[in-house]
């Protein structure tokens, strides 16, 4: 996505062109219905909403160690979107936005966060199976994090002010 709306603006240099700082491993990629980025869910709300379930491919040798009906925060690598917009007009805006306000994927580096429901995991091959996710088939996976309510939620969270990351 290299589509440039009105009052967007590019960093001088692409992100994706730069020499590397770390090193990243894939563990795997998600299998979902999703196709293209015109039919995927732009949340993971919108995904539960579909119904439709998931998989997760590792293929590094990872394993979770726990069973079906457990949380857990998916980390992704938006491999489709630009990377080098400091300022974005998203559609349903009014007016642009810094990118580190948006939970858009087109960001200098695009990791995605995702709160999956883990529905079974097949010990033998490997695959976990997700109540959903918001992510187009092949997309390559970071890592897979346990959620603990108890640590991660926020009860007294608001949503931000516009502009406010």
């Amino acid at each position: 996505m290299d589509e440039i709306r009105e009052g967007e603006i590019p960093l001088d240099i692409d992100p994706a062109t730069m020499p590397a700082d770390g090193h990243v491993v894939f563990i795997g990629r998600v299998r979902s219905p999703w196709l293209s980025r015109q039919t995927c869910p732009k949340n993971m709300r919108a995904a539960r909403e579909t119904g439709q379930a998931a998989e997760l491919d590792p293929s590094r040798g990872a394993r979770a160690g726990r069973g079906g009906g457990c949380r857990g925060s998916l980390f992704s690598w938006l491999v489709r979107w630009a990377r080098k917009f400091i300022l974005q007009n998203p559609r349903h805006a009014a007016e642009p936005s810094g990118t580190f306000a948006l939970r858009s994927p087109a960001r200098p580096n695009p990791i995605g966060l995702h709160v999956v429901r883990l529905v079974s995991l097949d010990h033998a091959g490997g695959r976990l199976r997700l109540e959903a996710v918001d992510l187009i088939d092949g997309t390559p996976i970071l890592d897979i994090k346990p959620y603990f309510a108890s640590a991660d939620a926020v009860s007294d969270a608001t949503i931000a002010e516009r502009g406010t990351p």
